[in-house]
C-alpha cells in the first residue's frame, strides 16, 4: 500500500506542510495558515504524548464536533504518531462509554458543547480534556518539541472510526494512515482538486465519509478547510461566506439542501463538485441543476472493502460498476448469483437467484477487522471473503443495483422482497423527500412492507393519489404495495444522516405524530388511521444473514 508518487503516510505529508502559508483552516471571522494550524498540532501532540501512559496503548479519543479542535485533534495524531479515536457525539449513556471503552482510549479530548455527554459515565483510568479549558491551555503551552510517539508506517492505524450503526452498534474500523493518502490522492485526481479549492466539511469526522472524501482531500491537495456543523438553512450562506469550491457527502443531505426554498441565485455560488454517497438519480440531478456544479455518487463500505464507481453511462438506480474483486454471492450457498433478468416494464423477474450479498472475492482488501469486535469481524470475514452486508444485483452489462441490508429481506405471501428496487420506485413522486422502506410482521406468517416517507416542504399527499401512483408503476409488483404508510416531518437519523430503520422497525405501525395511511389486505386503497397506530406495536423476528434470498 505504498504511494510512489507521493507520501506514505499522513504523518509525512502534513510534515511537508509546516511551512506551508497558504490557508487551512477557515472559522467563523478567523483563519489559520497551515503553518499556525500544523504547529498548534504539534504542540497538542507532545502535550498528550506527555501526559500517556507509555504502558498502554496510545489512543486518545475525540467527543468533538466538526471544529478547528477537532482538525487540530486529528492533524496532531498523524504527526505525534498516535491512534485518534473519532466518538460519535449522537451516542449517549452505556453506549457511548461502551465506544470508549472498546476502543481503548486512555485520553479524552472533549469540548464545552459535548462535555455534559460524560456525565455519570464510568471513565476511571481515562484522563478527560477540556480543549477549551485553562489546564489544556497551559499543559500546551508548556509542551516540549514534538517527540513523535512513532514513526510510522503506511500500514499503521491512524483513526479509529466508527460504522453508521444503523443494523447495530457501531463498530470500530481502523483507517492506515496509506489508505487515507490514497483515498486523498484518488478523489484529488479525478475532480482536479488543488490548494485554491476550499473543502466544506460538514460531514462528522468521526466516520469514514468525513475523512476519506472531505479531510483527506483537504490535506493532500492544501485546500482550506471549513470545518461546520451540517445546516440546510445555512449551507448556502457558508458557501458564499467561505467560497466553498468542492463538499463531501453521505446520506440525505442532498435531499434535505433541495428540500429548503428554492432561490433565484442559488447557481451563483463558488461550488464546482459534490462527492459522496447515498444519493437519489433524481437528486443528483436536481442538486446539479439548481446549484450549478458536478455531482458524482459513488458506493463504499466503512470497511473500504467493497468499492462501487458510478460511471458515465450508469443507468438509472444503479450505483455504477465495481471494482476487481467484488461480486455478488448467495450467503447460504456462496455461489456468484445470476445476472438479474427484467421483464417488459424492468421489473425484476428471478429475485431469488439475482438477489445476494456484496462480497470481496479476494479478501478483505485494507480492512484488518473490528478493532476489539473479533464476533463482528468474524462476521465479515467468512469463507475467505468480505461480506457486506449489503444486499444487490446485477444486469447483463455488469452494472450494479443495490436492494438494501440483509436485515432488509421481506417475505410477502410467500414471494421474497427487498427494500431498496421499492425505495427507488416511490421516490419516483414528485412529493417525495425521503423514503425508507422496512418489514413489519404480518399478522399470521411472514411480513408485511412498511414505508415512511417524508414529503417536500409544501406538499401534501392524499390516499387516492398515492393509490393511483402506486398502480402507474409497472414494475411494481402487487405484493411490494406498502401495507402501511406513514408520513412525517422528519426521521429518525444517524449523525450520517440515514436513516434508522431499526426505530422505525420498533415503532410498529404508527406513525408517530405524523399520518398513517393503512391499505386494506387483498385490497389498493389507502385510509387514513390514528398516527398513533392501526395496531398493536410490532416487533420483528430476527433476521439472519445467512438467509437465502
Amino acid at each position: 500500500m505504498t504511494n510512489p508518487t507521493g507520501p506514505e503516510t499522513v504523518q509525512q505529508l502534513l510534515r511537508g506542510r509546516r511551512h506551508d502559508d497558504s490557508p487551512a483552516i477557515a472559522h467563523g471571522d478567523r483563519t489559520w495558515s497551515w503553518r499556525e494550524h500544523l504547529s498548534e498540532a504539534e504542540a497538542e501532540a507532545a502535550a498528550l504524548i506527555a501526559l500517556a501512559d507509555p504502558a498502554r496503548p496510545l489512543h486518545v479519543g475525540a467527543v468533538l464536533g466538526n471544529s478547528p479542535a477537532m482538525l487540530r485533534a486529528m492533524a496532531a495524531a498523524a504527526l505525534g504518531g498516535y491512534v485518534l479515536c473519532g466518538i460519535n457525539t449522537t451516542r449517549r449513556g452505556t453506549g457511548l462509554l461502551g465506544d470508549i471503552r472498546r476502543s481503548d482510549c486512555q485520553i479524552l479530548l472533549v469540548d464545552t458543547e459535548h462535555r455534559e455527554l460524560l456525565d455519570g459515565l464510568d471513565l476511571n483510568g481515562i484522563q478527560v480534556i477540556d480543549v477549551t479549558g485553562t489546564p489544556y491551555a497551559e499543559a500546551v503551552a508548556a509542551a516540549p518539541p514534538l517527540i513523535p510517539h512513532r514513526e510510522v508506517v503506511g500500514a499503521d492505524t491512524l483513526m479509529m472510526i466508527f460504522t453508521s450503526g444503523t443494523s447495530g452498534d457501531p463498530k470500530a474500523v481502523r483507517l492506515a494512515h496509506a489508505m487515507a493518502v490514497m483515498c486523498g490522492a484518488s478523489l484529488i485526481f479525478q475532480y482536479d482538486v488543488t490548494a485554491d479549492d476550499v473543502c466544506y466539511l460538514a460531514m462528522p469526522l468521526f466516520h469514514s465519509n468525513g475523512v476519506a472524501a472531505g479531510w483527506a482531500v483537504a490535506i493532500g491537495s492544501g485546500a482550506c478547510m471549513v470545518p461546520a456543523k451540517f445546516s440546510p438553512s445555512r449551507f448556502l450562506d457558508d458557501v458564499r461566506r467561505y467560497g466553498v469550491t468542492y463538499l463531501n457527502y453521505v446520506g440525505k443531505p442532498l435531499a434535505l439542501l433541495l428540500s429548503t426554498p428554492e432561490r433565484p441565485d442559488d447557481a451563483d455560488t463558488t461550488l464546482r463538485m459534490a462527492f459522496g454517497n447515498e444519493a437519489t438519480d433524481r437528486d443528483i440531478a436536481a442538486f446539479a441543476k439548481r446549484f450549478g456544479c458536478r455531482v458524482v455518487d459513488s458506493f463504499g463500505s466503512s470497511e473500504f472493502a467493497v468499492i462501487v464507481v458510478r460511471e458515465d453511462g450508469t443507468p438509472p438506480g444503479s450505483i455504477g460498476k465495481p471494482y476487481a474483486g467484488v461480486s455478488i454471492y448467495h450467503p447460504a450457498t456462496r455461489s456468484e448469483c445470476d445476472v438479474a433478468q427484467f421483464d417488459e416494464h424492468g421489473a425484476l423477474t428471478n429475485f431469488d437467484r439475482a438477489v445476494g450479498e456484496l462480497v470481496n472475492t479476494q479478501g478483505a482488501g485494507p480492512f484488518v477487522g473490528y478493532y476489539n469486535n473479533p464476533d463482528a469481524t468474524a462476521e465479515r470475514m467468512r469463507h475467505g471473503m468480505y461480506w457486506s452486508g449489503d444486499l444487490a444485483y446485477r444486469d447483463a452489462d455488469g452494472w450494479i443495483y443495490l436492494a438494501g441490508r440483509t436485515a432488509d429481506w421481506m417475505r410477502v405471501d410467500g414471494e421474497n422482497l427487498a427494500a431498496a428496487p421499492i425505495e427507488r420506485i416511490l421516490e419516483r413522486l414528485p412529493q417525495v423527500s425521503q423514503v425508507a422502506v422496512y418489514a413489519v410482521p404480518d399478522d399470521s406468517v411472514g411480513d408485511q412492507v412498511m414505508a415512511a416517507l417524508v414529503l417536500r416542504k409544501g406538499t401534501g399527499l392524499e390516499p387516492n393519489d398515492f393509490e393511483a401512483f402506486l398502480a402507474a408503476q409497472p414494475d411494481l409488483s402487487p405484493k411490494a404495495w406498502p401495507r402501511y404508510v406513514r408520513i412525517n416531518d422528519e426521521l429518525p437519523a444517524t449523525a450520517t444522516n440515514k436513516i434508522l430503520k431499526r426505530e422505525l422497525i420498533a415503532a410498529g405501525v404508527s406513525a408517530e405524530g405524523g399520518e398513517l395511511f393503512v391499505r386494506q389486505p387483498r385490497g389498493t386503497s389507502y385510509t387514513v388511521e390514528p398516527a398513533g397506530g392501526h395496531a398493536k406495536t410490532l416487533t420483528t423476528r430476527p433476521v439472519s444473514t445467512q438467509q437465502t434470498p
